[in-house]
């Protein structure tokens, strides 16, 4: 499968895609410095994939980039960042 990942600045989330279809997302806000993560979601028949830890290193990278800190309100982003510590910066 082809996996895409993208910034969806009009739909305010991350966007995987495989073979050209949307099959996730992390949805985000931006406010004073912080991006907060409500929520992330992946088609539950392409779970089991690691397309969620792809779009949540995806997202954060990209957070980083943008010189802001994270606030993973979404209970997946918060364990992930728990689970690698190269994105624990990121937290206020």
């Amino acid at each position: 499968m082809d996996v895409q990942i993208s910034k969806n600045e009009g739909r305010s989330r991350f966007e995987i895609t495989g073979d050209g279809e949307l099959v996730g997302f992390a949805e985000y806000f931006d406010d004073e410095g912080y991006r907060q993560f409500p929520h992330t979601e992946v088609d539950p028949s392409y779970q089991g994939q690691g397309l969620a830890g792809k779009l949540v290193g995806y997202a954060l990278t990209a957070t980083r980039e943008e010189g802001l800190k994270a606030d993973p309100i979404c209970p997946y982003v918060a364990s992930f960042i728990q689970r690698h510590p190269s994105y624990q910066d990121l937290l206020g």
